[in-house]
């Protein structure tokens, strides 16, 4: 059983976002969704983005992850990667991270990929959101960082793992949250 503190996209806590939250219980794991909009939701990335770039997204993430014990996986959706990532990176004791529709170069937070800490991404091939930076960046990771695991799926959609998303993939969401439990079931 793993313990994962899971972000939110830029349209907030969706109904897909829960969804997914409660597969991952179902299987045993303890999941935790901090709400980083205060209880905004979104119908567009463009409008959640707009909101973050003015809520205080980063306190919200690093209370959340304070009122939690360190050994911890840390996952985050799109928006949510940039705080998933940070603390995976920068808070001592780091499980493992899941990183799914985008990705950071890791020297954006101070320094190269910690040793020891697993790291799963997934994305879709042709996703206008991530395929100029986040992809490459993934890719830069696969190749500095042993062990680390990168799932593209065929297709455009960015948030194809949250069933309330419009570019919901069953086949790609199904496969990517297989991927996502082995990932927790071994040990993280």
């Amino acid at each position: 059983m793993a313990e994962i503190l899971l972000f939110h996209h830029a349209l907030g806590v969706t109904p897909g976002v829960l969804a997914f939250a409660n597969d991952l219980r179902a299987q045993g794991h303890v999941v935790h969704i901090p709400d980083l909009f205060d209880g905004r939701t979104f119908t567009k990335l463009e409008d959640g983005v707009a909101y973050a770039r003015e809520a205080p997204v980063d306190d919200r993430a690093e209370a959340a992850a304070e009122a939690l014990p360190n050994d911890i996986v840390y996952a985050g959706w799109s928006l949510g990667v940039m705080v998933a990532q940070k603390l995976a990176q920068t808070r001592p004791g780091a499980k493992g991270a899941v990183l799914i529709s985008s990705a950071v170069a890791p020297e954006e937070f101070g320094g190269p990929w910690p040793p020891g800490v697993p790291l799963q991404m997934h994305m879709m091939e042709s996703d206008e959101w991530a395929k100029d930076y986040d992809i490459p960046a993934a890719r830069a990771i696969v190749a500095s960082v042993g062990g680390t695991e990168l799932f593209l799926y065929p297709g455009d959609g960015h948030l194809i793992a949250d069933s309330s998303a419009p570019d919901y993939d069953e086949k790609a969401a199904l496969l990517l949250k297989k991927r996502v439990l082995e990932f927790l079931d071994s040990g993280r």
